[in-house]
């Protein structure tokens, strides 16, 4: 009776000690962004849609995301940015004050054919915030060269037109410019409001 009696003090004062042992446990880790340290991103110099000049220090201090594309894409690009421009809104409608810290950003990788106009028209289409550039040949390749952002053009079309091959890819960067992530396009708005709400702090 009495070695029952002891098992039976035992298991109480057994359950409160691993308690306070859990408590004990160092908090996690933060999560690392998956491109931390990346050489990725820098100085560019471009034409907005509104004709002004633009530059990758014009958005210190925001977050951002940054997609290369050409305003003729029949279909990936119009996608991608379509499901970026979602998810932000999803964001910005869960968390307001973090998501206004947001920019997204259009790149065109087509300087032939995407004027300031035609890029204004192509974003017009989405996000109220979001910022299309474009610039001379040699601006768009210098800056798609510091995001490391291949592109080349394509074959021409039965219509006379031309397609443009590209990296597919929408990067996110934090205030001071330092790559983040890439946010999930292929997949749709939720995953891409997940992935903000994981690194946009």
């Amino acid at each position: 009776m009495l070695e029952k009696f002891q098992i039976a003090r035992w298991v109480p004062f057994a359950a409160i000690a691993l308690t306070l042992s859990a408590c004990d446990k160092a908090p996690a880790e933060p999560l690392e962004p998956p491109l931390a340290g990346a050489s990725i991103g820098g100085e560019f110099e471009l034409t907005s849609s509104t004709g002004e000049t633009t530059r990758w220090e014009d958005f210190a201090g925001q977050y951002r995301i940054v997609y290369f594309g050409f305003t003729y894409c029949p279909d990936i690009c119009p996608t991608d940015v379509q499901r970026l421009s979602q998810g932000l809104a999803q964001f910005e409608r869960a968390k307001p004050e973090l998501g206004a810290q947001v920019q997204p950003i259009f790149i065109s990788v087509d300087p032939e054919r995407d004027t300031p106009e035609v890029v204004g028209e192509f974003i017009a289409n989405f996000h109220p915030r979001l910022v299309g550039l474009t610039g001379t040949a040699e601006q768009v390749k210098a800056a798609a060269d510091a995001f490391r952002v291949f592109y080349s053009r394509g074959e021409t079309t039965p219509g006379g037109g031309y397609l443009v091959d590209h990296s597919a890819i929408v990067y996110l960067f934090g205030p001071d410019g330092e790559p983040l992530a890439t946010l999930p396009t292929d997949q749709d708005a939720e995953a891409v409001a997940a992935e903000l709400a994981k690194w946009v702090s």
